[in-house]
């Protein structure tokens, strides 16, 4: 079996177009960013995919369309891990097995959503998925704030320890408590990555082994930069870079993710338009300008003019 990417893997934005359909030429252009900036990984149809509004077929065809840019990447290919996770156990494992035959090195699953289940009936989701796709590489996700239950340490761990092709763990619960237990207690080879960019590099210096990142959609060369360096241990260059940084990994949440990324990649140009599926709607106007500025600040603009709307 595989292992999967220590680094950062980018959870990338999905653009549409003005009519809602998937902007693929501008997801090609986002896909090729993140290959020429390092990123060890591209995570499609995540959280910030905005994949709770797009259709079975869509996610498979984005997924497809992933696999096929990172086996063109050649020398460094970085790996593909598709979110195939829902508050359906046989809709996972009926994606989850789909996206495997697509070619994936991996598949992230956020727990079971709105139906707040026990710490069992998690347990007994992963188990189904796992049980499905053995030598599919499979990385849990909690992210609480989303799924208004948590994922706590003692049934994460069970489900390492039982599953070898659960290796890893997305933690965007913010509880470094709980984070450093995991750690601690986890099989070796057990991967935990950080959910939160703003605390990836803490999270580094406490045995993390990487990140699924918003902040790598705008800039993949510099924070893929921090994240190596507080893997090799070098902390003061990683504290420069997350310094720097700081400001925007707080603004991309100035408003619900993904509106403020996707707004950011339009100002960019990388993304023809910023256009969102509802009950997304555009960023307010005050907060366009406070983006652009901090994007200016960076040097992640250049010769680029705000644009009149934030939106097409």
């Amino acid at each position: 079996m595989k292992r999967l990417f220590e680094g950062t893997g980018t959870a990338l934005a999905t653009p549409f177009k003005e009519d809602g359909r998937i902007d693929f030429d501008s997801f090609d252009r986002l896909i090729e960013y993140q290959i020429d900036g390092g990123v060890e990984a591209l995570v499609v149809c995540g959280s910030t995919g905005e994949s709770a509004t797009m259709t079975f077929d869509e996610k498979l065809e984005l997924m497809a369309r992933t696999v096929k840019h990172a086996a063109n990447a050649g020398e460094g290919r970085p790996q593909v891990i598709a979110g195939t996770g829902s508050n359906v156990t046989s809709d996972t494992v009926h994606l989850t097995v789909e996206a495997a035959n697509l070619g994936i090195d991996g598949a992230l699953l956020v727990s079971p959503y709105y139906s707040k289940p026990s710490q069992r009936g998690i347990y007994a989701h992963y188990a189904a998925v796992a049980e499905a796709v053995p030598e599919l590489p499979l990385i849990l996700y909690n992210v609480p704030g989303r799924t208004g239950s948590n994922v706590e340490a003692r049934t994460t761990l069970k489900l390492a320890n039982e599953f070898p092709n659960i290796q890893a763990t997305k933690e965007a619960s913010a509880d470094l408590e709980q984070c450093c237990e995991i750690i601690l207690h986890a099989p070796e080879g057990f991967l935990l990555y950080s959910g939160e960019d703003g605390i990836t590099l803490p999270l580094l210096a406490l045995g993390a082994r990487g990140v699924i990142a918003v902040l790598s959609n705008e800039a993949p060369h510099k924070f893929s930069e921090m994240v190596r360096s507080g893997l090799a241990g070098d902390f003061a260059k990683g504290r420069e870079l997350h310094m720097h940084l700081f400001n925007l990994m707080r603004l991309n949440f100035i408003e619900s993710n993904p509106v403020p990324v996707k707004t950011a990649l339009h100002m960019m140009e990388i993304f023809e338009t910023a256009e969102y599926r509802e009950p997304l709607v555009p960023l307010a106007e005050e907060n366009a300008d406070i983006l652009f500025a901090e994007l200016q600040r960076i040097g992640l603009l250049q010769d680029v003019e705000p644009p009149t709307e934030v939106t097409g």
